[in-house]
């Protein structure tokens, strides 16, 4: 008779899985760089936006940073999916760090001057949007590549845990080194973070395309997303992602609520509640290694994203409204593993970029609409009430979608015929022929 596991082996269970840290010395290099990378990169996100504020007193001309970005951001992710695909994903992940420190330079020699000029943060602001939006698909796309098959699951956990470490500790340090050293200093570690992080993209193994001679072009963009419209369960998690923020991402109007709770001294941790909620999740996402059905995952993830942003606009008590948005934030860190694992698992490796630059799309896009609808519906019917029906109007947008795509729902990563794919062509890479690959065993867990 099997005698019940221990508190200790419960708690070890619970821990993350530090599989993909182990198997892969890409990843870990990958990891580092990012953890390194991502907390300068916070600390120029809080400096550049308070320094456009000390510079114009204006709310609008902070605002107007957005509007800069946006195109950038969604020209150069499209484009930067189809040159993934084209070239090694090694050197543009090297030469967009250069540039990006090469812009962290300018706002610290811009902010070095007697008379910081305004123009060049908007055209920094810019660029690095840009660059952004180039790097990303190659550095979505190459974790299918340097992870196990089996283990993508673990690596997304591990790496939306340094994310949030950046999110949480870039914020915090930035406001306390702007206040006291100013912002040079601030974008001085910038600096130095990102040569460090080119340092570590040094060390990385090339990635080179899989097929040879295929150039970035409008046609292998929208071979990408024929192949994503073809298939349901891809087409659900980009849908359920638009749908969640789009309706429910009231960021925008934080400060109203701040002030309707007459709590303002609350408004910093509204914006931090999120990335706390996601920070526990991942410290605890040991069991999420050990389960199949990552569809379950993106669906009850943005559910329970869509009812705790109603909660947070429902309830009058701010504390209550604290709880809900951590609980919101773990919700949408569940329904990210979900939309990575599967992504990582059933794209085909000739299409990985491009498809990579549509889910760029699908994180920025989804956002700013959703600030535009919260605003909009804020001055129509209040604060509170754009927010709660906004998270109504997301459950039950998830559960259309859900009816509408139900293989999604039943997405299995041991039966889908895309992951079995997946599986046979990585280990036919390592030299496994397609005959060895093992028939899923039964009794894994599920979710």
């Amino acid at each position: 008779m099997t005698s019940a596991p221990s508190p200790a082996a419960r708690l070890a269970a619970l821990l993350p899985d530090l599989s993909p840290l182990r198997s892969s010395a890409d990843f870990r290099l990958l990891w580092v760089q990012g953890l390194v990378t991502y907390f300068g990169s916070f600390m120029a996100l809080i400096a550049l936006p308070l320094q456009i504020k000390e510079l114009t007193g204006s709310p609008l001309a902070v605002g107007a940073m957005g509007a800069v970005e946006l195109v950038p951001l969604v020209v150069f992710g499209l484009y930067g999916g189809a040159l993934a695909d084209a070239v090694d994903r090694r050197k543009v992940i090297l030469a967009t760090e250069a540039g990006l420190g090469v812009l962290a330079l300018v706002l610290l020699v811009n902010a070095a001057l007697p008379d910081p000029m305004l123009w060049p943060l908007y055209v920094v602001a810019a660029g690095v949007s840009a660059l952004s939006g180039l790097q990303r698909p190659a550095l979505d796309s190459l974790m299918a590549r340097i992870v196990p098959h089996e283990q993508q699951t673990a690596a997304a956990a591990l790496n939306s845990l340094r994310w949030q470490f950046g999110a949480i500790t870039g914020p915090a340090v930035a406001g306390v080194v702007v206040s006291y050293a100013g912002h040079a200093t601030a974008y001085t570690v910038t600096v130095v973070t990102f040569a460090a992080s080119v340092l570590l993209c040094l060390r990385l193994t090339p990635a080179p395309p899989v097929r040879e001679n295929t150039k970035p072009s409008l046609r292998g963009i929208v071979e990408g997303a024929r192949y994503a419209c073809s298939r349901p369960v891809l087409l659900g998690t980009y849908a359920v992602d638009m749908a969640a923020m789009f309706f429910a991402f009231p960021n925008a109007i934080f400060p109203f609520l701040a002030d309707e709770l007459d709590a303002d001294w609350s408004l910093g941790l509204m914006y931090a509640a999120g990335s706390i909620g996601s920070l526990v999740l991942g410290l605890t996402s040991g069991w999420t290694s050990r389960v199949r059905r990552h569809g379950l995952f993106v669906v009850f993830g943005a559910a329970v994203w869509g009812l705790a942003i109603a909660g947070a606009g429902w309830f009058g008590n701010v504390w209550l409204v604290l709880v809900c948005l951590a609980v919101a934030g773990a919700g949408d860190m569940l329904s990210g593993l979900g939309r990575s694992t599967i992504w990582n698992q059933t794209i085909p490796e000739e299409l990985r970029g491009r498809l990579a630059g549509i889910e760029v799309l699908s994180y920025s896009v989804g956002p700013q609409l959703g600030q535009v609808r919260a605003g909009a519906m804020a001055g129509w019917t209040g604060t509170r009430a754009a927010v709660w029906s906004g998270g109504a109007a997301c459950v039950a947008s998830v559960a259309l979608l859900a009816a509408v795509l139900p293989k999604l729902l039943t997405y299995d990563s041991a039966t889908d015929e895309d992951a079995l794919r997946g599986r046979r062509a990585k280990e036919a890479g390592t030299g496994t022929p397609e005959a060895a690959v093992p028939a899923p065993e039964a009794g894994l867990s599920e979710a």
